[in-house]
């Protein structure tokens, strides 16, 4: 496919490439959002063929600016190829899961939690709980899917408000979704902003832990009136014994592969490496100790296997896991991040961006304006996926320009993007939540406070000059 005259062939300087109108960019981008957004709520149309569609879209209008088949292309590429360290570490992620499961790691995480069930402290350990089940998971899902489960059948035997425990859920199985390193969100996120996945989450820690901690104290006093509420003891045995039963659990051997994940990235090694060292000595735990067949194990490392406890929904949450379980995440990613190269150099982003660059002079407007973004982004295309690469590819120059790191751009593409995806009736995770949960999203939405505080932290705090982190190719770093 050529263009007479003025075919560009390779990729040109951005000070010499053809820019689209206002016009064109708007109509651009008017109709991916039309795409998506029809294509999910009116038709339910599988949305990796949405972004097929959406990719044929955008690839018009920059053939159309005088870019051949090669030089757009080459723009697809470049999207691509930015992001390959990341979507290696995309596809260990579901090797971590699959391994910790066969390990029995996470087995023994959800043994230890159903433990520390108090009536009064049944609010705050409920969110703890959910935290570190999701931290190690990596998946808001899963947690609200198993312990989640859990939670709200003791919630309502306790005659504990159900909207209450279901936002306390959520908003646990949020942190990790947010903060996990083998979070499919995580990883994107720090993808997309073009940062270090560790540099992306000592970012987010700036303001996530403060709001952990405002959570965790709110939910404490709310689980006072509480006290003198009875726990469903019949059930938690139930469970207890039934992963006894399926599992060593001896915690100092179970947990060893989650403590050498941390404890190698706390020392600064790469992401690759501390996955893959956690992969093998869960490998060889769940072969050792657990007395796992070799074979299935390995082969658990392409898809798990659901586990053998009895009770459907725990052995649903230990059958997660493994590279196919990723798949469906990993191409959507690698076709959005083409998407996204394309729309980046041929300049339709600079154009449309270009008037709501100059209504911005301080940082914390561009902060907020980002978060305010990845909310507009989830209420339309119903996704917080494809609102995390959008917003980055929209939002990167500027924040360059202010001189801040990549990764506060991620963090706060996150906490618009990732945080506010479970508070929206329509979205996947809003009618996922809410059909597991049995309680509708808006009747907890007000109730998952990690979900609606952590946004308004980052905004105040940016107000305050916290936590805004320099480019370390600045002379002020």
């Amino acid at each position: 496919m050529t263009h007479p005259k003025t075919t560009i062939e390779v990729l040109p300087d951005a000070d010499a490439r053809p820019l689209p109108s206002f016009g064109q960019a708007a109509v651009c981008f008017a109709g991916i959002l039309l795409l998506i957004g029809g294509g999910l709520f009116m038709f339910q149309i599988s949305l990796h063929a949405l972004i097929f569609l959406v990719l044929v879209w955008a690839g018009l209008h920059t053939y159309a600016l005088g870019y051949s088949f090669t030089a757009i292309r080459s723009m697809m590429d470049e999207g691509i190829i930015r992001a390959l360290p990341a979507i290696y570490i995309f596809m260990l992620i579901g090797m971590v899961i699959a391994s910790f499961m066969q390990s029995g790691t996470i087995a023994s995480l959800l043994y230890a939690g159903l433990n520390w069930l108090d009536p009064a402290l049944f609010l705050a350990t409920g969110f703890i709980l959910c935290s570190l089940m999701s931290v190690a998971t990596g998946t808001s899902w899963g947690t609200v899917g198993t312990i989640g489960v859990v939670l709200i059948g003791i919630g309502d035997t306790m005659g504990v408000s159900l909207p209450l425990v279901a936002g306390m859920i959520v908003s646990g199985a949020t942190f990790g979704d947010k903060l996990s390193p083998v979070s499919d969100t995580t990883n994107l996120a720090a993808m997309s902003a073009g940062t270090n996945l560790y540099r992306h989450i000592g970012s987010m820690l700036y303001t996530t832990l403060p709001t952990f901690i405002l959570v965790l104290v709110i939910f404490f006093l709310w689980g006072q009136q509480y006290g003198n509420h009875p726990l469903p003891q019949a059930q938690l045995i139930e469970i207890r014994n039934a992963l006894a039963g399926a599992y060593q659990m001896n915690s100092a051997i179970t947990l060893s592969p989650l403590l050498v994940m941390l404890g190698m990235s706390m020392k600064r090694y790469s992401a690759e490496s501390s996955m893959t060292c956690s992969i093998l000595l869960a490998m060889l735990i769940a072969v050792l100790y657990q007395d796992r067949n070799p074979v299935e194990v390995i082969n658990a490392l392409w898809q798990n296997t659901p586990g053998h406890t009895g009770i459907a929904h725990i052995d649903e949450l230990l059958g997660r896991g493994g590279l196919y379980s990723m798949a469906w995440t990993l191409l959507l990613s690698i076709m959005a991040l083409a998407l996204g190269g394309m729309l980046h150099h041929a300049g339709f982003l600079q154009v449309l961006l270009r008037r709501l660059i100059a209504s911005i002079n301080r940082t914390s407007t561009l902060i907020a304006a980002t978060i305010t973004s990845g909310l507009a982004g989830n209420l339309v295309m119903g996704e917080a996926y494809i609102s995390i690469i959008l917003n980055c590819q929209l939002f990167k120059q500027t924040y360059r320009e202010k001189d801040l790191d990549p990764a506060v751009l991620s963090r706060s593409v996150e906490e618009g993007s990732t945080l506010t995806t479970g508070l929206i009736p329509w979205t996947t995770a809003g009618v996922f939540y809410a059909a597991t949960l049995g309680v509708p999203t808006l009747d907890y939405a007000a109730y998952a406070l990690l979900n609606v505080l952590n946004p308004l932290v980052s905004i105040i705090m940016a107000m305050l000059g916290i936590g805004l982190l320099r480019s370390r190719h600045s002379s002020r770093q």
